[in-house]
């Protein structure tokens, strides 16, 4: 059973920094191999993708708006994919999933990130 356990959500203010971490299991094929993601989602608006990095070289690929505040890094020994997330905004407000994708794709529960004064 494919299992993405995301942590590091929590209430900042501001201009602070959090750092999310997303652990994967049960893949059928390496960790490597796969694709990995970070979405966020508001209430009532549809899930956008924040950022990405392939499996093998670390390519990576960032929504405008989180360019150069936010990145993206996988350590493939611990099956982990991180999202560094600095200069965070009000607008940064949601809640963060992790996704695993190769030909199948998979979800982690969400963390939710609340960025308030």
């Amino acid at each position: 059973q494919v299992q993405l356990v995301e942590s590091g959500g929590g209430l900042v203010q501001p201009g602070e920094s959090l750092r999310l971490s997303c652990v994967a299991s049960g893949f059928i094929f390496t960790f490597s191999s796969y694709t990995m993601s970070w979405y966020r989602q508001i209430p009532g608006k549809e899930r956008e993708l924040v950022a990405s990095i392939l499996g093998r070289g670390g390519i990576t690929n960032y929504a405008g708006s989180v360019k150069g505040r936010f990145t993206i890094s996988r350590d493939n020994a611990k099956d982990t994919v991180y999202l560094q997330m600095n200069s965070l905004k009000p607008e940064d407000t949601a809640v963060y999933y992790c996704n695993g994708r190769r030909t199948e794709n998979y979800w982690g529960q969400g963390t939710q990130v609340t960025v308030s004064s």
